[in-house]
Parts: C-alpha cells; structure tokens; sequence
C-alpha cells in the first residue's frame, strides 16, 4: 500500500499496541490528548505494560514525518496530513450503566478538524450496532464541512486487545473489519491485513462488524454468570465448585469458564451497550441484563460470605484486620478500569472492618483518582485476621499466607489458586 500515513487516536491499552505495530510498516502518528502520557512515550516508557520498552523505542521517532515509525504527539497539526484515522477511544458506561459516548463524539470532533478529501476514518471502540455510522458519522461531517460516502469514508475494526496477555499480542489476533463501501471495506481490511498476521475477516457491513464485537464479550459475561451462579449454589451445598468444574470438563464440549468477579472495560461494560439498543428497538434483553446483575453482585456476595466465615472463627468483625490481595481487574496487569474488587473492599468496610489493598500492580495513584481507595505496592508489615485473595497475580503465590495470618486468622480465595490453608473459596 502507498502513500499510507495513519494516526492513531487514543494511546491507550488499545491505540497503542496497535500503533506501535502499524509503525514497523507505515508512517504513524499517536495522538492523545494526555500531555503526560506523550511525555511518558517519548522518553520510551509505557506505564500500561502493554508495549515493551525496547520494543516502543525500536519504531519510535523524533519528527512527524518519518516514512515509517512512530512519532507521539497532543499537537493536532502533527495528524493533519494523515489519510488513515484510527478511533481507540474507550466507551464506558455512566453510573446508571448506559453507555457514554462522550469520547467518540469528542474525538470525532478532533478528527473532522483535520478530515480531508479521500480520507478514511475507522473505528475500533466497541459499540452497539449503528454507533459508527449514526453516532459518529454525523459528527465527522459537521466538523469537516465534507459529505460521508462522497468526499470522505469510514470504517470499523472492533479492537480484541486483551490487557496484560503477552501471548495473544494484536498480531496474533484475527481481526473483524469492515467498510463503509464495499470498495473501502476491502482498503480497510488490506491495511490490517498488512501487519495482522493471524489474519482478517471482511464483513458485509460495518453494523456486522459492531454487532459481531459486542455479543462477544456478552457471551462471556453470561457463562461467567452461570458459573457464578452455580458456586452460589454449591456453596449452600457445602460442594467444592472448582472441583464440580474439573470433573464436568472432562466431556470434549464442556466450556472452561471460571466463577469471579467480571470487571474491566469490555465484559463488565459491553453487554449494557447491546441491551440499550435492545430496549431502543423495543425489546427487554432478559438473558444478557440478568447475567449483568448477578455478576454486578458478586463483590456484595464475596463480601458477605468473608464475614460469614469470620463469624463462624470467632473473629470480632469490628475493627478486624483484612489484607485484601489484588485492585487491578484481572491478574498480572496493572489497568483497575471498572475493576470489581471494589467492590468486595467497599462492602467489607461497609461491616467496620480495617482493610489494606495490596497489589504490586497498581498504580496507587491511580487508584486513589478513580476510587479514593489507599494501595499499597509493598507487602505490609503485621499480622491480619482476615486475607481475601481477589485478583490471580502470579506474584501472590511465592507469598508465605501463614505468616500474614494471626494465629486464628482465615483466608478465603476468590480465584482459586491457593492450594493450602484455605478457609473458603467463592
């Protein structure tokens, strides 16, 4: 392909991974508006861990116009020559869980600024079924003064980035495209299929593509609600549920999902966008909205369950102790977007306990920004009557749990991977 020069939009777990490899064939562009995270790039460091140091530094670049490379900036000139634009905005959800689309209106408004004859402007966000196109487009074209399909066009690529899997990096990844056209969904998919060496799959439209992203993640978010339900259930039962698992996945066609807490910024958030455009459309997602509550409810339920055990070891649960091992929303990363384990920490105070977060991941920062919670990077010094284990960091299991432990002190493993010693699991 010639004459290619991409901007990424957005340097997050998504945008950059993604530039940083679109870098090692084309001239790129990684606009953010975050003047500390294009610091933080320059100087060849990424706090999300998601792209190595030296492996950042390889593409990086000190002008905007390298033939290939990386050049990181917040100046909204660098992007103006650029012909490819690449939306990785995140979409969350506000506090009565509907989505917001305030950083894709934002960011169209950015990109219709600099919008030219002949671009094309794709989008990775996930979304519901029509966003792109009736969400987007209009703002792209009142921005730009230029008319969709005529003078500019679009596209859609749903990012499958999956944070802090060093295995299934972007390029291993097939990637879902698709184009506003036809003849500009088969540029779109070309590009991709340029650096994307697990391949790509052109779909008919661009509605398919945003459809086919969101329902995956909601497909997951409901078998973890079945297995979340059924350790409810075993739990009464007084019956290990990991060990009912094991025994079930046997069977060639049984699905290996886990119970936990579903947080992030795609299971815990994806499902709401598709029931939304359900209910625009007249119809009430029972399934997908009754898989959400009950994984919303499990932090409550870890919770209540610690303080049941508690109970029954004669631990006094005012003021007592708690050492909870893990913020971030899944292991051995360090992104605590949406992360449910606040959930077990806020209900747990909620009974008067005393809790301490530790979680060498996190960003302790960070944390306080989001959720005015106090973390810890170090391992604290003491005793605790109480540990609760919510996060699978690789760095949990070289920790003696014992010598945390006062001598009538419990530890209850939300994610099963402590072998001794333990007095309840979820």
């Amino acid at each position: 392909m010639q004459n290619v020069r991409i901007a990424i939009i957005g340097l997050g777990y998504v945008g950059l991974p993604l530039a940083r490899l679109f870098a090692t064939k084309y001239s790129v562009i990684g606009f953010d508006i975050n003047q500390n995270r294009i610091h933080e790039l320059r100087s060849g460091k990424d706090t999300t861990l998601e792209v190595e140091d030296d492996v950042l530094k390889d593409v990086l670049k000190d002008l905007p116009n390298a033939d290939i490379g990386l050049f990181c900036s917040a100046d909204l000139e660098d992007i103006k020559d650029c012909n490819y634009f690449v939306v990785t905005v995140p979409t969350p959800v506000d506090k009565n869980n509907r989505p917001d689309l305030t950083p894709l209106y934002k960011s169209s408004e950015t990109v219709g600024r600099v919008l030219k004859k002949g671009d094309i402007v794709i989008y990775e966000s996930t979304v519901y079924p029509g966003v792109t196109e009736e969400e987007c487009i209009p703002v792209l074209e009142k921005t730009s003064g230029l008319k969709f399909n005529k003078d500019f066009y679009a596209g859609y690529s749903p990012e499958r980035i999956n944070p802090g899997d060093k295995k299934h990096t972007v390029e291993k990844i097939l990637k879902v495209t698709a184009g506003s056209t036809p003849e500009i969904g088969k540029k779109v998919d070309a590009l991709y299929a340029s650096v994307i060496t697990a391949g790509t799959h052109l779909a008919p439209t661009i509605k398919v593509a945003e459809a086919a992203k969101v329902i995956e993640n909601s497909q997951r978010d409901i078998n973890i609600a079945f297995v979340n339900e059924l350790a409810k259930i075993f739990n009464l039962m007084n019956i290990d549920t990991s060990a009912v698992l094991e025994a079930a996945g046997t069977k060639w066609n049984f699905l290996p999902f886990k119970p936990g807490l579903v947080g992030g910024h795609c299971i815990g958030v994806d499902p709401y966008y598709l029931a939304q455009r359900a209910q625009e459309f007249g119809y009430h997602p029972e399934i997908i909205l009754a898989g959400r509550r009950l994984n919303d409810s499990m932090g409550q339920y870890v919770a209540s369950e610690v303080i049941k055990l508690m109970v029954k070891h004669d631990i006094h649960i005012k003021g007592a102790k708690v050492l909870v091992l893990g913020i971030t929303f899944k292991e051995n990363c360090p992104d605590v977007r949406n992360t449910r384990a606040v959930d077990v920490i806020n209900h747990l105070k909620d009974f008067g306990t005393d809790v301490t977060v530790y979680d060498p991941w996190a960003n302790s920062q960070e944390v306080k920004h989001e959720y005015d919670l106090e973390t810890l990077t170090q391992l604290p010094k003491g005793t605790f009557d109480v540990i609760v284990l919510t996060v699978a960091h690789k760095k949990y299991l070289d920790l003696n749990l014992k010598s945390l432990l006062s001598p009538n002190g419990i530890v209850y493993d939300v994610k099963g991977i402590i072998k001794e010693n333990v007095h309840g699991r979820l």
